[in-house]
Parts: C-alpha cells; sequence; structure tokens
C-alpha cells in the first residue's frame, strides 16, 4: 500500500520463539497445557468464591478479580502464539498488532494496581483491624476495584497510542511472539524518540508508584506483626500476606526488567516475556489455593456438590 509517496506496512510477521519446527512442537504443548491450567484454575477460583458465601469478603473478592485479570492478561498473547506454532503464515494485521499492545497493556496495568490495591488491604486488615469492616466496606471495594480498571485503560491508552502513531515502512518482522513496544519499536523508519519517552515515563510512574505503595503497607504490616506476643497470631499473619509478596515479586520483577528501559533487545528478553505473561497467570491459582485453606475447604465442597448434583440427576 503506497500512502504519499511512502511504502506502509498493512502488516507483520511474528517471528515467535524458535525457528526450528521441532522445539516449536515441545514449545506448543507446553503453552497449551499451562494456558489450560490456567483457565481451569482461574475459574475455579472466581466460580468457588461466587458460590461460596463463606468468601464473600474484600479479601477474596479483590483474589476474584485478579483471578479474571490473569486469565484475561494470559489471554492476550496465548491463543495466537498456539495458533502461529502451527502455521507458516505468521502474519498479524497493523490494528490487530497495536490491539494487542493495548490490551496487554490494559490487562497489565490493572493487575498492577489491583495486586497495589491488594497490599492495602492487607495493611487495613492487620494494622486496622477494628476499623476494617468500616474502611472496606461494599462501595468501598467496588470503586478501588474501578479504579484498578480505569488506571490500566489510561495506561494502556498511553502506551498503544504513541507506538501507533510511528510510521513503519519496512522490514515487518517482528522478533518477538507477541506485538509490544519495545519490538516494535525497533521497526519504526522515523525516531522514536517520542515513543520511547512517553513509554518510559509512564511505566516508571506506574511502577515506580505501585512499588512504594506496596513498600509502605509492608513496612507497617511487618511493624504490627512484630508486635503480636503470640507465635501462632505472627504466623498467621505472615501467611496471609506470603501469597500476595510471592505474586507480587513475580509480576513486578519481570515487568519492571522489560518495560523501565529503553528499546534495546536483550537475549532473554523473550523468556522474561514468557514469564510474566505465561508462567505467572499460571501459577498464581496455585500459590493461592496451596496456602490458603478457607479456599481449599470451599474447592472441596464445590466438589461436593458437584459429585451430589450428578449423582441426583442420574438416579
Amino acid at each position: 500500500m503506497t500512502v504519499s509517496n511512502e511504502t506502509r506496512v498493512t502488516h507483520f510477521i511474528l517471528l515467535g520463539i524458535s525457528s526450528d519446527p521441532a522445539l516449536q512442537i515441545i514449545i506448543f504443548v507446553l503453552f497449551l497445557v499451562m494456558y489450560l491450567f490456567t483457565i481451569a484454575g482461574n475459574l475455579l477460583i472466581v466460580v468457588t468464591i461466587y458460590v461460596d458465601s463463606q468468601l464473600h469478603s474484600p479479601m477474596y473478592f479483590f483474589l476474584c478479580n485478579l483471578s479474571f485479570l490473569d486469565l484475561s492478561f494470559s489471554t492476550v498473547t496465548v491463543p495466537r502464539s498456539l495458533v502461529n506454532f502451527l502455521r507458516q503464515n505468521k502474519t498479524i494485521s497493523f490494528n490487530d498488532c497495536i490491539a494487542q499492545v493495548f490490551f496487554l497493556h490494559f490487562f497489565g496495568g490493572s493487575e498492577c494496581f489491583h495486586l497495589t490495591l491488594m497490599a492495602y488491604d492487607r495493611y487495613v486488615a492487620i494494622c486496622n483491624p477494628l476499623r476494617y469492616t468500616t474502611i472496606m466496606n461494599r462501595r468501598a471495594c467496588l470503586l478501588l476495584v474501578g479504579f484498578t480498571w480505569v488506571g490500566g485503560f489510561i495506561h494502556a491508552c498511553a502506551q498503544a497510542f504513541p507506538v501507533s502513531q510511528l510510521p513503519f515502512c519496512g522490514p515487518n518482522e517482528i522478533n518477538h511472539f507477541f506485538c509490544d513496544d519495545h519490538p516494535l519499536s525497533l521497526l519504526a523508519c522515523s525516531t522514536t524518540f517520542f515513543s520511547e519517552t512517553a513509554d518510559m515515563v509512564n511505566t516508571g510512574s506506574l511502577s515506580l508508584g505501585c512499588f512504594s505503595i506496596v513498600f509502605v503497607s509492608y513496612a507497617y504490616i511487618i511493624s504490627t506483626v512484630l508486635k503480636i506476643r503470640s507465635a501462632e497470631g505472627r504466623q498467621k499473619a505472615f501467611s496471609t500476606c506470603a501469597s500476595h509478596l510471592t505474586v507480587v515479586t513475580l509480576f513486578f520483577g519481570p515487568s519492571a526488567f522489560i518495560y523501565m528501559r529503553p528499546s534495546v533487545t536483550f537475549a532473554g528478553d523473550k523468556l522474561i516475556s514468557v514469564f510474566y505473561t505465561i508462567v505467572t497467570p499460571w501459577l498464581n491459582p496455585f500459590i493461592y489455593t496451596l496456602r490458603n485453606e478457607k479456599v481449599k475447604k470451599s474447592m472441596k465442597k464445590l466438589g461436593g456438590r458437584k459429585v451430589s448434583f450428578l449423582g441426583t440427576h442420574m438416579n
């Protein structure tokens, strides 16, 4: 397509993780298995929390929303990657590529804000237990979750718009398995200073802001927990926070490495991207259910209800 005497790229080619056909099959199987477990695990958490009235509290409401975000975040990249592993034509249109950038940062940004919100929830629960139900009432929880989604939307617009305005006149091969700001910027045929600056300011503000709130929240939490005289009480309080801290580390660490630097390519970028887009959403259900007795008991009750229903229906 020719626009104003300039050849404009109308589609991109996703090179994927490897060009080795045998290795692609292995990666396809691994991705498929992890994605299926991601869907099953996160949906199970959502259904369990929705069905069991004992889990209708702020902490589990936030966990339910986190599971939905994990599922959505993984779905942005994995299905197309699975299809690309099995076909020769690995093209993606310009509009679809920009849309993938937008939704990747929409759900990713929302998850950053949501993990920060969960840290604040733990701070209120441990440091102000007598006022917890007053502070984290239903209206406040809905508003706070709404703010995380709005924040994710603003972040996504700030990431996708600058890169969508860059001129792409060739080459059109993206050295990645999904569309993102950095690999796209490397293909632009003009200066990317504005786009790179906007990305770093946007992502830096988001990461530093969220990290600061999480750090301050846990500083107060640790200070409060250490004052608890009972060893059992301290263990229970730390156990409540351990799952969240693990997820924060798994999500923020790789994301900060990828996005809080200029658009340069490192050998390990694809592997790190696999970790935060596929592995972390797959691990999160295990992290929360293995360390949470109430969720495990509720899942067993849900399984019992299903067996009872099937038995009654068959009789």
